[in-house]
Parts: C-alpha cells; structure tokens; sequence
C-alpha cells in the first residue's frame, strides 16, 4: 500500500470520537497475501463493488496509483508488530472516478492457520474551491477598504473602498506613500505602527485615529485599522496589508456619551449660578461650538421670590427680561457678543417669541443666513456680527428644569466649519439639561441661603454696648456658601448693678434650620439673664430648653430634620465694681485673656458638656479681670484653621491679640482677616471687649443698723449723695422714695445684716442686700390697707427693678434713668 500523508493518530483531523465507526465506515477483510476474503455493506456503497465482485480477488485492483510493494512490506511489518497503520489513499470507484479515502489497518489477527488484516475506509470530505473571479471580486469590493504596501510603505494594490475613503484615485496611489497623500490622516503615527509590523512580524489591530480626507474634506471622519505582515513560502516578511474601517458613527456615539460624562464633572461645580453658567459656556467651546453665549432669566438671578418661570403659569412677557450669565468664544475677548457678561439682554431669534422658551424645544438653524429680512429687522446688530464674524450654523436650545424656564442657551460655530446636525441637537440638548439642574439648584441654595443669612443677621444684635463696664467690639462673617450658613451666634446683655452679661454659642449644623434655632436660643439667653440666674444654673435652663425643644420635635415626627440637634455655649458675667468675672460654658471653647502688659491666657473653665444631651452637670469658675484687660469670646470657626488643629488655633489667637493697644473695632477685624485669610465652611464669630473699672467716686455703700429709726438717715445720706453727682433735684426726690421702702421691707421683713449701696453709670441705681433668700413680692394693696405699697412705690418711681440671689443672700435693686 501506499500513502501521500501517513500518520499513526486515533481519529481523523477534525473528527470526533475513533477513526472507524463500524456502523458507519466501510470495512474489508485481507489474507496475508493481499485477497479480499470479507467484504461489507458499508465497503459497497463507499466503491459501488459488490462483494461477489471483490471477495477472492486481490485487493491490489481497487487502487487508483502506482503499486510500491517496498511499502507495503513495511505496512505488514508493522501490523504484525501489533500496531495498526492509518494514512490517505488513492482508489477506483467502480464507475471510475478517483476516490480519495482515510484508510486505517488494525494489527494482524489469525484464523487457524492463516494471518488476516482488518481494513476500515471512509471518505475523504469535499474541498470546496474558489474560482479567482470571485476571489477578486470579494477583495475589491469588500466593505472594507484594503492595502498592501511593500518595505517602503509605498501603495502596491489597493481596493475600491479604500479608494472611496481617501477620495484619492488608484493610479495615484500607486508608488507612493501615505503622507504623500493624505496629509490629513495622522500618516506619521500610521507610518510608524507599519515599520513596527515590519520589524517585530507581529500584527496590530483595531487601531482607531481620527482626521480627514479629500473625499469629505470639511467633515472629520473616525477609522479603525488593522496592519499585520505578508510573508513570502520562506518566511520572509516582504509588506504590510493594511484593512481600514469607517467607525465615525460608533466614534461619535462614543464622543458623545464621553462628553457627555464629561459635562457631569465639569458643570455645577459650585452652587453659584453666574458660575454655572459660564462653566457651561466654558466646557462647549470649542470641544462642540465656537461660539456659546448663556442668558438666564432675571428671576433666575434674584433672591426674592420664586425666582424663574413656571412653565405653566399663565402667559409670559413677549421679551423676556434676561442677563447675560455665561458666554465663551475662540475668538479672543469674545467679539462676536453683542452683550457682555452681566448685561440686560431681551434677545430670542427670529422669528420666535417666549413661547420657544416655554415650549422647550431646540431650535437648529444649520445654515444660518444674516441676510434673513427677519434678522435684519428685529436683529440688525447680531446679523451685523454674524456677517463680520462668518457664524453659519446656530442650535438655540432653552434651559429648563423641574417644570421651570431658566433662560436660553445659544451654540454657534464659526471657524469650524462643519455645520450643526441632528446628532449634534441631541449632544446640545443633554448639555443644556445638564447645566439647567446644576443652574437650578444653585438658584434654590442661593435664595435659600440668603433668607438663612438675612435672617441670622436679623437675630444677631444690630448694636452692641458694654455701658460703663466694658468696650465691646465684634465681628462676624458668614460661612462659605458651599457650607451654608451656621449657627453661630453672640450678644451682650446689661444686667443690674452696671454689670453686664457676655454669651457666645454655636448651633450644630447649616441652613435656615440652624438659624432659626440660634434665634430661639439667644431670646431664651436673654430671658434667663433677666432672671439674674448664675451662669451655671442659667446653662442648665438652656440644656433643659434644648431637650424639651428636641423632645417636642420628634412627638411631632420630625425628628428626621430636628431643628435642636445640639449646640455650644460661653456665658459670662463681668462686675466692673468688684472686677470679677464669673463663667461657665457648655462644650464651648474657653475665652481668650490678655492682661494690660500684653500677656495672654485662657482661663482653665470645666468644658461642661454641649448642650442637648442633658443629665450633667454645669460648672462656673470666677475670675479678676485687671483693668484695661481684653476678654475675647469667640466659636470654633475662628481658631480650627485649614489644619483643624485647635490648640494651634487658640495659639494663633493669642499672638494675633499682642497688637492690644490698637483700636478695639480695628484690632477685632485685623484678628479675624488674619486668621482665617479666605472662605471656609463654617461661619465665624468673634466677641471682643476691654475692661473698665467702677471708680470709687461712683458708688456709695452704707451699712443700714437693724432700726427702722435709721431709715430717715439713710434717706438723707442717700439724698445728699445724688446731690452731690449733680443729678438733679427730681432724681434726688425720686431716690429718696425708692431708698425709704426698699430699706424698710428689708428692716422689716428680711435679715441682717442688711447694706444699702449706690451706682452710678449709664443709670441711677439703688441697691439694698440682705442675707435672706426669700422673694420679694409685689402686693396689689387695698385701699383700706396701711401698708404693702412699698414695692409698687418702686415699681413706679424706677425703670426696672428686680432681684438677684448670692452666696450670702439677695439683693433688690431699682434703677433710673439719667437724664
């Protein structure tokens, strides 16, 4: 037997399972000297031979080549080795015809006396050809533009695609190389990736570029290119093939959802809306448009009422009130506007009115005319500029969201001279709708955040005053507005006996929330410290206020946006009488001293715990303020820095206040400029006073003996000592009175020992201490009754009165005004 391809495998190439399936291959059976001694069905039908017609006939007749009986030794051999011999012949079918097959011989077997070979066939599959008419054909018209290029990257053979892309023709091509072509086409990177298929034998595929060539030489178009090398039978590398693609619709889709994402990262990076604006403005130009102007709505702009349009709120101006917000061109300085930045402009293109804006719908104008009667007529100055500047494509597309009319957003090109399309509407569109809910939201925080703003600052003290006790100074700056206004807030509150009352708090949170809740905190401040209350008692009251506050808030179900979330607080009462100043602070930080010859301190006060979480504790501390001393009390803002670092902050606070000598309004805003330079996010405020002293010839004190005989040389001394300040004959009357029945009540109803003193500041006032605690009370008496007037007396005769308690006891006391 002989063979073209042998081999000793189990299976054809390509076939499943064994070579011979007996059901299905034709099987013969062979003596040792070459006669077909079986024959099957299968064996039939594969060579049109009847077994009547083989069996006992040599095997050697079926074959369709030349006999090699050296092979055939060989075969035998090695069947009788006990291995079996597989490979392609040659045979005749019975009607003629050649017929390849997969032949296999199983190792040898005996019958008795005689030696047999077990042969299996099938049929060699079909080989489909392809005539070189349609081989041609496929190549050149393929879809696909082709190219074969020699060592030196100079065309050989190209198709007609390729052709048709570069719009070059063929018998051009030929002999010369890419960029002398197609300038247009990247040819150097093109050029490059070829010398490298070239050098390494190694393909590239699917590389994408973008440029244009002269077969559409004002549109870009996107390719995809394979390069892989053309070998020759030895292996030698002897050009490059190049396949190319248009890919310019997946490429711009791809663009275009790029931009698009783009677009999310680079508007509305702020909650300004001028800002907004122009970062729309500034990320078309000149990635999609040459030319973009943005114009908003007045009421978009403003921080009064609704602030835009309702697209379904009845009928709208027919020129709308706008300014321009936004506008960015490739042309330097813009000179294509006719409005500038911040001006009033009323402009809609013609022949539209408001309800373009209404209605919502781009407006494409791909090949614009400035010639247009219309624009001529309504537009003479923007067809003017149109004209000197060759704008010929415009889409118009108005900014809307939530329901809402923003303003109107124009996209022209210029320089590029490719006109807008429908795909291009699309990308304008989603930009717009973008920039629209950035420009919405900022619009909604900054009304927002103004109404907190104003109404803190309606909360705060619109002046501040020390009297005699203290000169006072503040400063207070909002937060940025990223970080929406705080909760920071301070007052100074004139308390009896010239004493005045210091308090700095901090709400937890932003917004108008936490405003409103500074608000109910500073009159609740204010409230206590009418009632005399000690710092640490008048600190309880408030963590109880704030508890119950929260408490009623979440009965109500809002506990999701409770308003009393927490806060902190500084409460201090200074006496320029005796120089004390008492404390106490809830989670606050400690104020900041600094002693006439300049050295600063903070005062060790127990922190207390914020107020709000309630079950503990308040703590005062008292303190000796030195004449000309500076307190300061501030909030955290003031001294957390960029850094956070609070000790560092305290630190910088302390030198920032050396420059004591400076005036007190001065040195505050010179403190805070300096330690917090530019906007952060959370508000500042700084409480600064310097101290003063009651001087000896301003008050008068007398121990009062316990006989009520003394009253009338108590009321003569007191009389003589108003005389004295030259206060006036009414004032010395008035005092008197108030002398008689505030000493009488305390001979008679309270216990020694008993003291009467005099103040004088901004205020007459009378002051009568006792070492009782109990209430005074003001008695409505009848008018049969001999006594229980006193106290009304008072109450009549002085300004205010009122009651404090202290350590040894209370004092009453009741002030006049001095004329």
């Amino acid at each position: 037997m002989e063979s073209a391809r042998e081999g000793f495998a189990a299976g054809p190439p390509g076939g499943p399972g064994d070579l011979f399936d007996a059901s299905t291959d034709a099987a013969a059976v062979i003596s040792e000297h070459g006669v077909v001694v079986g024959w099957t069905r299968s064996a039939e039908v594969l060579l049109g031979y009847a077994a009547s017609d083989v069996v006992g006939v040599s095997a050697a007749r079926l074959l369709a080549m030349p006999q090699d009986p050296a092979r055939v030794v060989g075969v035998v051999a090695r069947c009788r080795a006990g291995n079996g011999w597989s490979g392609q012949i040659a045979v005749r079918h019975r009607d003629g015809r050649r017929l390849d097959i997969q032949l296999r011989v199983s190792a040898s077997f005996r019958m008795g006396s005689s030696e047999y070979f077990l042969v299996s066939a099938r049929a060699q599959p079909l080989r489909w050809t392809m005539g070189q008419t349609v081989l041609d054909g496929f190549l050149t018209r393929s879809p696909v533009g082709m190219a074969v290029m020699d060592t030196e990257l100079r065309y050989i053979w190209l198709n007609d695609t390729l052709e048709r892309f570069g719009g070059v023709p063929r018998d051009e091509r030929l002999g010369k190389r890419l960029g002398e072509l197609l300038p247009g086409l990247q040819a150097e990177a093109l050029e490059s990736l070829m010398r490298k298929v070239l050098a390494t034998g190694r393909p590239v595929t699917d590389y994408e570029y973008v440029g244009w060539s002269w077969a559409d030489p004002h549109r870009r178009h996107a390719y995809s290119t394979s390069f892989f090398p053309l070998v020759d039978g030895e292996d030698a590398i002897t050009g490059v093939c190049y396949m190319v693609q248009d890919v310019t619709e997946r490429w711009n889709a791809r663009q275009l959802l790029t931009m698009v994402n783009e677009a999310g990262t680079s508007i509305g990076r702020t909650l300004d809306v001028m800002r907004t604006a122009q970062e729309l403005a500034d990320f078309a130009v000149p990635r999609f448009a040459d030319f973009v102007i943005v114009d908003l709505l007045e009421p978009v702009l403003s921080t009064e009422g609704h602030g835009a349009w309702l697209s379904d709120a009845g009928p709208a101006p027919a020129r709308p009130a706008m300014r321009r917000a936004g506008l960015r061109s490739v042309r330097e300085g813009a000179p294509e506007a006719v409005a500038q930045v911040g001006d009033p402009v009323d402009f809609l293109p013609p022949p539209h009115d408001t309800h373009l804006l209404i209605a919502g719908e781009p407006v494409l104008i791909p090949v614009l005319d400035p010639a247009d009667e219309l624009w001529a007529a309504r537009e003479p100055r923007r067809a003017a500029r149109m004209r000197e500047f060759g704008l010929h494509s415009v889409i118009y597309v108005p900014m809307r969201a939530r329901n809402t009319v923003l303003g109107l957003t124009t996209f022209a090109r210029s320089l590029n001279p490719v006109s807008f399309g429908t795909d291009d509407v699309l990308l304008a569109r989603e930009l717009v709708a973008r920039a629209a809910v950035c420009v919405d939201n900022a619009r909604r925080y900054t009304r927002e955040h103004t109404a907190a703003i104003t109404l803190q600052r309606s909360l705060l003290p619109p002046a501040l005053t020390g009297g005699t006790a203290l000169e006072v100074a503040s400063s207070y700056r909002p937060a940025d507005p990223s970080g929406g206004v705080g909760g920071d807030w301070f007052d100074v509150i004139p308390l009896s006996g010239a004493r005045v009352a210091l308090v700095v708090g901090d709400v937890v949170g932003h917004g108008i929330t936490a405003a409103a809740s500074m608000g109910r905190l500073r009159t609740a401040v204010q409230t206590l410290a009418a009632m005399e209350m000690p710092p640490d008692e008048l600190l309880a009251h408030l963590d109880d206020l704030v508890l119950r506050l929260s408490d009623e808030e979440t009965a109500a179900g809002t506990a999701a946006r409770s308003t009393f979330i927490g806060a902190t607080c500084l409460y201090a009462v200074y006496d320029p009488a005796t120089r004390r100043c008492a404390m106490a602070r809830a989670g606050h930080p400690p104020p900041v001293v600094v002693a006439p010859d300049g050295t600063a301190y903070f005062p060790d006060i127990p922190a207390g715990p914020p107020l709000g979480l309630g079950g503990m504790a308040f703590e005062a501390t008292e303190i000796d303020l030195a004449e000309n001393s500076l307190f300061g009390l501030y909030t955290n803002g003031l001294i957390e820095g960029c850094d956070h670092d609070v000790e560092r902050g305290m630190s910088r606070l302390a030198q920032a206040l050396a420059h004591r000598d400076e005036d007190l309004d001065a040195l505050c805003a010179s403190v805070v400029r300096k330690l917090v330079p530019a906007p952060q996010p959370d508000d500042i405020a700084l409480l600064l006073t310097r101290t003063r002293l009651l001087g000896a010839d301003q008050a008068a004190s007398w121990e009062v003996p316990p006989d009520l005989a003394a009253v009338g040389a108590l009321r003569a001394r007191a009389t003589h000592q108003v005389a004295d300040w030259g206060l006036g004959a009414e004032l010395a009357m008035t005092t008197e009175l108030i002398v008689s029945e505030l000493v009488t009540n305390a001979l008679r109803y309270a216990t020694p020992p008993i003291r009467l003193r005099l103040l004088r500041d901004t205020r007459l006032t009378c002051e009568v201490s006792d070492a009782s605690s109990t209430a005074p009370r003001l008695r409505h008496a009848r008018s049969t009754d001999e006594g229980g007037r006193g106290l009304f007396l008072v109450a009549q005769l002085a300004q205010r009165w009122g009651a404090r308690y202290t350590s040894e006891g209370k004092i009453i006391w009741a002030e006049q005004e001095i004329r």
